[in-house]
């Protein structure tokens, strides 16, 4: 612009348009980091939840040695240790509480969910 001339009303309303949309810009770009957060968050969910139900449905414990049998699991028990538990079957999960004496988790409590009482 030129310097000898004073600012009119139109140069300052053109000014605060430049304001404004450039605030906006940075709002908007705001709110797409917001969403995109939100979507990886969900997708995450999304496969939390479906490992979750693909989960075996009875799981067995190993002590950290990986010999001995700690626990009894109902599969997607929040309490089996995921790096010692291993998928079993229904007969191999009645086997371990009922011949083997592996204990039945507290939480879960396979025991009763396998129709067996103690």
């Amino acid at each position: 612009m030129n310097e000898d001339r004073p600012l009119t009303r139109l140069d300052m309303l053109r000014f605060a348009r430049r304001v404004v949309e450039h605030q906006a810009a940075r709002q908007l770009a705001l709110m797409d980091r917001w969403i995109a957060d939100e979507e990886r968050r969900e997708t995450e969910r999304r496969r939390r939840l479906g490992a979750r139900k693909s989960a075996a449905e009875w799981v067995i414990e190993r002590g950290p040695n990986g010999r001995s049998a700690v626990y009894v699991h109902v599969g997607g028990c929040t309490g089996a240790d995921g790096g010692r538990a291993r998928g079993v079957g229904r007969q191999q999960a009645v086997r371990a509480l009922t011949e083997e004496g592996v204990p039945a988790c507290p939480l879960c409590r396979p025991d009763t969910a396998l129709g067996i009482l103690e």
